[in-house]
């Protein structure tokens, strides 16, 4: 028999949902009959898999040490002190297997000693706000590739809010990616009511995310404006069409266009540029950069959307390498328990640099 009992981390979701993570190799199918057949109880009842699971909840699997491995495609159970695997004699118990962490620990702990420099904004039991510096990325793309999220799992090994066998049922990951040279705030779940609370948030447009960069030429009023994104996935490069491009008999969905809508305002004119404040509403790959570039106002540095000559000026004189957009602030929605503490609030990660050095400051 395998026990395990539910922590904070894995609290709030289907117990059906948490034995496919568990069991990723089991079946849902296999696991539902097992569930019928009581083979898998939640403390000690028989459960249909629909039940939320709460913190303290037992969840126990009366599978072979064989068959268990097989469908956690692992080569031994892992032992935290809240698990424990029986067998053999009747009432006797077997001290859990313990996993070689020995790996898993020096590949995060290996990414956070690389990416000291990463200021944690805000931080509680269930959420992380980095602001993440530009050049990194936020997720990996190749496997070869260290990223934010690295640097978050070796930050909470190494603080002890994590242990490596938590990682076989709850990976903590950044939320809301950034483009590589954007810097700013990046939100980052620890726990999974976490993730499915900023899941929730970012899903349904309730958290306000703000963003300060440099375009060309001089803007004088706020404005919102509207359109239809289309991506080319070949060239990573995406086009922006107005809002009215389309007709009722020419649906932008069936075309693969995207509706998009950013608002900004300018916070201060400073010769051939102006520092502006962006609100994203829609949040679209390269939807600032493309959207500000459509009018006529490209983000300084952006060679990909941008002015060249411009940029080059720029680079020349100020080292401008990439374009200059920062994700500055962020407003969180009213939220209940266990999130009042972040209710309301408003978070800012400061500007880096290099926007003060292109000021003249």
């Amino acid at each position: 028999m395998y026990q395990v009992q539910i922590t904070q981390k894995d609290a709030g979701q289907r117990l059906d949902k948490y034995l496919n993570r568990i069991l990723p190799e089991a079946g849902n199918a296999f696991l539902h009959k097992m569930l019928r057949k009581k083979n898998i109880t939640l403390n000690d009842k028989k459960a249909d898999g629909a039940e939320r699971l709460m913190e303290g909840d037992s969840v126990k699997i009366f599978f072979s040490d064989e068959t268990l491995l097989k469908f956690m495609g692992r080569q031994a159970l892992p032992g935290n002190g809240a698990e424990e695997q029986t067998g053999g004699t009747p009432g006797g118990k077997t001290p859990p297997c313990r996993v070689d962490r020995t790996a898993v620990r020096q590949e995060y702990q290996a990414a956070y000693a690389k990416l000291q420099k990463i200021a944690v904004l805000y931080e509680n039991e269930h959420v992380l706000l980095a602001d993440k510096p530009a050049g990194l990325l936020s997720q990996k793309a190749v496997s070869a590739d260290l990223s934010l999220n690295e640097w978050l799992i070796g930050y909470l090994l190494i603080s002890g809010a994590l242990r490596e066998d938590d990682l076989s049922y709850f990976k903590p990951s950044v939320c809301n990616r950034l483009d590589r040279n954007t810097s700013g705030i990046v939100l980052c779940a620890k726990t999974l009511q976490g993730a499915r609370m900023l899941g929730d948030i970012l899903r349904d447009r309730t958290l306000h995310k703000y963003y300060r960069t440099y375009v060309k030429g001089a803007i004088t009023d706020e404005s919102l404006i509207e359109g239809y994104l289309k991506k080319d996935e070949t060239r990573n490069r995406v086009s922006v069409e107005p809002a009215d491009a389309y007709t009722a008999s020419a649906a932008p969905e069936s075309l693969r266009r995207t509706y998009i809508k950013t608002g900004y305002r300018p916070v201060c004119a400073e010769g051939d540029k102006t520092l502006l404040e962006v609100e994203l509403f829609t949040g679209r790959t390269h939807q600032i950069r493309a959207h500000l570039a459509g009018i006529g106002h490209p983000v300084l540095g952006d060679y990909k959307y941008g002015d060249r000559a411009w940029n080059d000026v720029y680079r020349s004189r100020f080292q401008v390498r990439a374009q200059l957009l920062h994700a500055y602030r962020v407003v969180f929605p009213r939220l209940d328990e266990p999130f009042t503490d972040l209710s309301g609030r408003e978070f800012i990660a400061e500007l880096p640099e290099i926007f003060a050095r292109v000021a003249g400051r």
